[in-house]
């Protein structure tokens, strides 16, 4: 007989792991990381800042005052309906013992959203890229650090789905597999606080409708930081672990809600 059993292993590395999630988090929102607030109170006599297509509101974020673009409308279809997506996996989540309850195969059902919203935005995220547009992925990802971000965006919602729905079917069991979902999904938190945004700068109040665009990138990011340090949390055997389990549900809802929110 082991003096330290196998699981007792395991449940030492995820605490081990969780606990270093947590420390990145907190190093994170201590560190000078997040964009400065620009000051554009020297800016308000510059020509086009107070008419044109966007207006300026309390000297931060823009107001539309003209039909939004073709390329502006597909973004935002595309993180609406990736929030859509996201905020149906939450609440099947919340739901997730009754539901099973009723119907087994229904704890499918939140892994195979992440796989859906994965997929669409691996088509749909960037439409000059072929299949629907004429460039081939391989120049668009080469020379557009955008298109490539999207990718990679993609390729973690399907990997998060993918895994998680094995561990639903019974296949996937070993620790790796736990921990998958909060690394990864930190480090797709990370991600998104330098994603690069196209946009054509020189248009009116083109600054303050970047910084609207990065404020909202920060709110989603600190939305996926929390789910998945609280995800983690849900893994382990601890007081809390049920409020956890229902705490990064709820979270993933937020997020949902705030990318349906989005706007350019």
């Amino acid at each position: 007989m082991r003096y330290v059993p196998e699981s007792r292993n395991h449940m030492f590395l995820a605490h081990w792991v969780v606990g270093l999630l947590l420390g990145l988090v907190l190093s994170m929102f201590a560190s000078p990381i997040w964009p400065q607030q620009r000051d554009m109170s020297d800016m308000d006599g510059m020509p086009g800042m107070n008419h044109g297509d966007m207006t300026s509101v309390g000297h931060e974020y823009p107001v539309r005052t003209a039909p939004p673009s073709a390329d502006t409308q597909e973004s935002e279809f595309n993180h609406h309906l990736a929030g859509l997506i996201l905020f149906l996996a939450g609440l099947i989540l919340l739901a997730e013992e009754r539901l099973t309850h009723l119907w087994p195969p229904s704890r499918y059902l939140w892994p195979m959203c992440f796989l859906a919203a994965g997929l669409f935005v691996l088509v749909f995220s960037d439409a000059e890229i072929w299949p629907l547009g004429p460039e081939t992925p391989w120049y668009a990802l080469s020379h557009s650090v955008e298109d490539l971000q999207h990718k990679s965006f993609a390729i973690i919602l399907l990997g998060l789905g993918y895994v998680e729905l094995e561990r639903a079917r019974g296949r996937f069991k070993e620790v790796w597999s736990a921990l998958f979902f909060p690394i990864v999904g930190i480090a797709g938190a990370i991600l998104l606080l330098f994603h690069v945004h196209g946009g054509d700068m020189s248009a009116p109040n083109a600054m303050a409708a970047m910084e609207h665009i990065e404020s909202q990138h920060r709110w989603f990011a600190a939305a996926g930081l929390g789910i998945a340090v609280t995800k983690g949390l849900a893994e382990i055997p601890q007081r809390w672990q049920i409020a956890f389990k229902r705490m990064w549900p709820a979270l993933l809802t937020v997020l949902g809600i705030l990318l349906m929110a989005y706007t350019e």
